[in-house]
């Protein structure tokens, strides 16, 4: 069975500001700190017994960590809907477009070099995904 491309939850938006991902040592207080007065929208920390990934938004476009931006799957999405992050990825795989995938109680958010956003934009669509107007300017290039 496919995905309901058309269903609202399954909607994306290209985040407007760029993101970064960052391996750290370990989640420390100082981190945490930065963390709490940061002012970013979105922020993901995973710590598995190999390593500690950092990801979120960055300041602005100048950041020299800012080498991503963000797909947002509208969600929320039920846990019953299957295989959203398979089809997202799969036009992303066939375009030679790398990803890094962060999932929530409600929705995923995929990030994309910044460099493969035009890329991406095209394989998606090619597969049948719906965008919302955060992705027009991009449409048109």
């Amino acid at each position: 069975m496919s995905l309901p491309f058309d269903h609202p939850c399954l909607r994306l938006s290209l985040l407007p500001t760029p993101f970064f991902v960052r391996k750290v040592q370990a989640v420390t207080p100082d981190l945490l700190q930065k963390l709490s007065a940061d002012t970013a929208e979105v922020f993901s920390i995973t710590r598995t017994p190999e390593e500690v990934s950092v990801a979120g938004q960055c300041a602005d476009n100048d950041d020299p960590e800012a080498k991503w931006r963000c797909f947002k799957i509208a969600g929320p999405m039920e846990f019953e809907l299957t295989g959203v992050v398979c089809a997202f990825t799969t036009p992303l795989k066939d375009a030679g477009v790398p990803v890094f995938a962060i999932s929530t109680w409600n929705t995923d958010y995929v990030l994309v070099p910044k460099e493969k956003v035009v890329d991406a934009v095209k394989a998606l669509g090619s597969y049948g995904w719906l965008f919302d107007d955060s992705v027009a300017e991009i449409k048109q290039s």
